[in-house]
């Protein structure tokens, strides 16, 4: 009897720690790592809000400052550069964003070429606001060339743009014909509707380089947008077929897309010119029909 005992309580404790033993083996091989990685989450939110730091967004300490855009909710890349008159390619460059598609609201982005780029240090250069020195003077003057160049007319205000200067651009109708529905209203268009007949010619108003071809933006159908300088964009929108690719170079005159009514409920030609990124009544630089 005593021996029966003995061995039901052997048995009992054996019985136990092995539950025991089970229970923790489960614990280590099922939740271990879960747990691990749920309590250094939940330690570092902790410290986050006992500390009150907030992790920033990128580019925000450069908030406010000129050159640069706060990401606003409904913004894309593409439309940020339509807005800032540039690339979004050199955008997604500048900005180091490794999928151009995916930008945050409240990201600040630098929208102007950083310091060294052709873009920058170029445009001072070319301005028709600093004449050459006569080739007549040049070669009579002994003097070294640092003394004979003027003081540069850094307080005089920015010159409207003149013939032979870097705006000088010579404009012509992206279409044929047709007669233009909606003019340009600040509020309201931000270009020219001008009607026509599906497959009619969209043509490139003036020299430049395809920054943009596609159906990305809302609002604007099958969109090409030029860039002719550092100045001037010119957008052409609700397209029914395009002509031209990315980074294509094309000359003024060029047929560039077949007019239709994408994202439109007519058939017509949206056409903006954009200086600097905002937008101006295109019939102030056409040629008069």
């Amino acid at each position: 009897m005593r021996r029966n005992r003995r061995r039901g309580w052997v048995l009992a404790v054996a019985l136990a720690i092995g539950a025991t033993l089970a229970g923790c083996s489960s614990f280590n091989s099922a939740n271990w790592a879960p747990v691990t990685n749920r309590s250094t989450g939940a330690a570092t939110a902790a410290s986050a809000t006992a500390s009150g730091a907030v992790a920033p967004l990128p580019g925000a300490e450069n908030a406010g400052k000129p050159g640069y855009y706060t990401v606003r909710p409904g913004d894309t890349i593409m439309r940020i550069g339509l807005d800032t008159g540039q690339d979004w390619r050199d955008l997604a460059r500048w900005n180091n964003l490794e999928n151009p598609n995916v930008i945050e609201v409240g990201q600040v982005l630098r929208v102007v070429p950083p310091v060294g780029e052709a873009g920058v240090v170029t445009r001072p250069v070319t301005s028709s606001s600093v004449a050459p020195l006569p080739a007549a003077s040049a070669a009579k003057s002994p003097a070294p060339a640092v003394a004979a160049v003027a003081p540069p007319p850094a307080a005089a205000p920015t010159p409207a743009p003149t013939p032979g200067g870097p705006d000088d651009i010579s404009w012509g109708w992206p279409t044929n014909g047709g007669t233009v529905l909606d003019q340009f209203d600040e509020t309201k268009n931000k270009g020219v509707d001008i009607g026509g007949k599906a497959g009619d010619p969209v043509l490139a108003a003036a020299a430049g380089r395809v920054v943009y071809a596609g159906a990305g933006l809302r609002g604007y159908g099958n969109l090409i947008i030029l860039k002719h300088n550092n100045t001037y964009l010119t957008a052409y929108a609700h397209n029914q077929k395009l002509l031209v690719k990315e980074d294509q170079t094309v000359r003024k005159g060029q047929q560039i897309a077949e007019m239709g009514s994408s994202d439109a409920p007519r058939v017509e030609l949206h056409f903006e010119i954009r200086r600097m990124g905002k937008p101006v009544d295109p019939l102030k630089y056409l040629p008069p029909r």
